[in-house]
């Protein structure tokens, strides 16, 4: 399936968990990553458990929607940052997937994650830039298209990733998930709808 294939109409929903930052309260030295729940049947998908405020408080946001640490069955890695994956653990039963395996217990299964499907409306896709493995969780909604990604850290880019491995593959995943995405949902800040001034 290709990205024209990307569209809303599917099953899944989209809950922001834990809405990441990088400094906060004066304090350079604090940084969460954002945590994104998808529900899609019997599929019940955590998007980078990294580095929040109180662990507490994230399993009770994934409580408030009806699910609990037991029942979570995949967790993604948007990349290998601790502050993307340092709280995986928590979800003792998932199968945790990244840029090139799927990891089940103490079975380490090759594939790559270009194009695979965790439901028929949630798939993986490579999305280089922030680190050379990236990849984006795209999630189809009833009306909306959910891309959870590290290619912005917030609504406002940075135009430029400053801890990015490469500009020009950075542009070139923007612009391919600019092209069918409605909700970005970033690695360090609120969700957004984007628009022109959106940066590519």
């Amino acid at each position: 399936m290709s990205e024209l294939d990307i569209v809303p109409g599917g099953s899944a929903s989209v809950f922001v968990l834990h809405e990441g930052y990088v400094g906060r309260d004066g304090d350079d030295g604090r940084v969460a990553g954002t945590v994104t729940l998808i529900a899609d049947g019997d599929a019940v998908i955590v998007v980078d458990p990294g580095m929040v405020a109180s662990r507490d408080s994230l399993l009770d946001a994934l409580s408030a929607h009806g699910f609990t640490a037991q029942s979570v069955t995949d967790v993604v890695f948007s990349h290998h940052h601790p502050d993307h994956t340092v709280n995986a653990a928590l979800f003792p039963a998932a199968r945790i997937h990244d840029h090139w395996a799927i990891y089940i217990g103490d079975r380490w299964v090759d594939r790559d994650a270009d194009g695979f499907e965790l439901t028929p409306s949630v798939r993986l896709l490579r999305t280089p830039g922030h680190t050379g493995q990236d990849i984006s969780t795209v999630a189809s909604t009833a009306d909306d298209v959910y891309v959870c990604t590290h290619a912005w850290w917030g609504p406002e880019g940075p135009a430029e990733d400053p801890l990015g491995d490469s500009a020009a593959d950075l542009h070139a995943s923007r612009e391919k998930l600019l092209s069918f995405a409605t909700v970005i949902v970033p690695g360090h800040g609120p969700a957004f709808h984007p628009d022109p001034n959106t940066p590519r």
